[in-house]
């Protein structure tokens, strides 16, 4: 009996030991939620392994931007021009509109909206230096110059991407610090902080005509008439590529000066939040919107750009800002 148990534990010994040699092949790791390409002159951003968008820095000008916005299934929703030309029924207007930009039209007299090439007084916003780039977020600054290459203000951008499901965000942190002299942002709506959708989602045809796509603000408001210049914590712009409709938000954070912003959003798929533009969106020459930052003063904005399935409502565009706002 006892030679037998004997038997019996060394065979088993011999099983446990060979099993243990025995190595899984391991699983693969899943793709970062948010990773980053570093480049001299750019910040590719990945989500979830999948090409989102580029952060052009303008190492030297005119300005930085991202370009082309992509959805969570990679269709793009961006207008392409001016950075890609010749794409098939893509109109050519308003070369200066890049991507998702963020600057003004008048910041002490310089131009930094009309950035094209033989624009009248046009400035330039130049990379100062890129911080961190890692986790979720890039920070980056840029200098604002004047077209004497004089300094007019210093930008600090953080901007943390994220995806859940298919929607895709943008959350932007971003301050206007005045150096040794006064910084005036006039009144004026070309501006501010911005995206050119792709033309298929506007709500005015590319030639001319109705579009399909829908402007809808916080307060249920729809279409260019009714929502352009007027206040809202969010506005949304929703339209049809292909046979999917896909749309953009953009969040004012109530911590914004002048929230509600003002929107500068047209039917030929321009979409601004403009907080200065109040004597246009009033139609009133005497209103003044500008503001003067003194020496040593800031400007600190926060926007959620949101990229999403569907319209609006599909979307569920008016509970994520209530939860973001908070």
């Amino acid at each position: 009996m006892n030679g037998q148990l004997l038997s019996i534990s060394i065979a088993a010994s011999v099983l446990l030991l060979g099993c243990s040699t025995e190595t899984a092949t391991p699983e693969p790791a899943p793709p970062a939620a948010v990773s980053f390409d570093h480049h001299d002159d750019q910040i590719d951003v990945m989500l979830a392994g999948e090409d989102f968008t580029t952060l052009y820095l303008s190492p030297q000008g005119p300005v930085p931007y991202f370009h082309p916005l992509r959805a969570a299934d990679g269709t793009i929703v961006s207008r392409q021009y001016p950075m890609v030309e010749g794409v098939p029924g893509e109109s050519s207007d308003h070369p200066h509109h890049r991507g998702l930009w963020f600057n003004h039209n008048e910041v002490n007299g310089a131009n930094f909206w009309e950035n094209a090439d033989g624009a009248p007084n046009r400035a330039d916003i130049v990379l100062k230096s890129v911080g961190a780039v890692g986790g979720d977020s890039l920070s980056v600054e840029f200098e604002w110059r004047a077209p004497d290459g004089k300094t007019v203000l210093t930008e600090s951008r953080t901007v943390r991407f994220e995806q859940d499901g298919d929607v895709r965000t943008m959350d932007f942190d971003v301050t206007l610090a005045a150096g040794s002299e006064p910084v005036h942002f006039a009144d004026t709506k070309e501006g501010s902080f911005a995206v050119r959708i792709a033309d298929s989602m506007r709500e005015q045809a590319v030639g001319g005509g109705p579009g399909q796509g829908v402007i809808v603000n916080a307060e249920g408001a729809q279409g260019e008439k009714n929502v352009w210049g007027k206040a809202s914590p969010w506005v949304d712009y929703s339209g049809p590529i292909g046979d999917k409709t896909y749309g953009i938000a953009i969040f004012d954070h109530p911590t914004n000066p002048k929230h509600p912003t003002y929107w500068h959003v047209r039917a030929y798929g321009l979409f601004a939040a403009n907080i200065f533009g109040e004597h246009d969106f009033f139609s009133d020459p005497a209103r003044d919107g500008s503001i003067t930052l003194q020496p040593g003063e800031n400007l600190h904005f926060r926007y959620l750009v949101v990229l999403h399935a569907g319209d609006a409502e599909a979307g569920g565009i008016a509970s994520r800002y209530a939860v973001w706002a908070r």
